[in-house]
């Protein structure tokens, strides 16, 4: 499963991306790049420390490969 960004300009001028699959994976930029990438690594982030506290995740199996 891919995570969806969705990216939209707000009506004062900077950018907000989210995460839809990842609530609270929302951020603000002032440009649109800068806020994609912005929620790209915050998700990261949020996937990272639920894994850590054992906390169910998006299948991420597209994202990695395993290699015996």
């Amino acid at each position: 499963m891919a995570l969806t960004i969705e990216v939209e300009q707000e009506e004062d001028g900077r950018w907000i991306a989210e995460v839809p699959e990842l609530p609270g994976a929302l951020v603000y930029a002032q440009t649109r790049q800068a806020a994609i990438e912005r929620v790209q690594s915050l998700s990261l982030r949020v996937l990272a420390d639920r894994l850590d506290q054992g906390e169910a995740v998006p299948d991420i199996n597209r994202v990695f490969a395993v290699i015996p």
